[in-house]
């Protein structure tokens, strides 16, 4: 069976805006994900305590 790419679930990063794909680390917690990376997240909390 070949795994598609295309119909893994997205949301778009709270810190750039551009879209990321759900990943197996994030199973547990997809619901409470808002950054695509951790340069962005640390970019998101700067810009809040701003």
């Amino acid at each position: 069976m070949v795994h598609k790419k295309l119909t893994l679930p997205t949301k778009a990063c709270a810190a750039c805006r551009r879209p990321f794909a759900w990943r197996k680390k994030w199973a547990r917690d997809w619901d409470s994900v808002k950054f695509c990376s951790d340069r962005c997240r640390a970019q998101g909390r700067s810009a809040a305590a701003r």
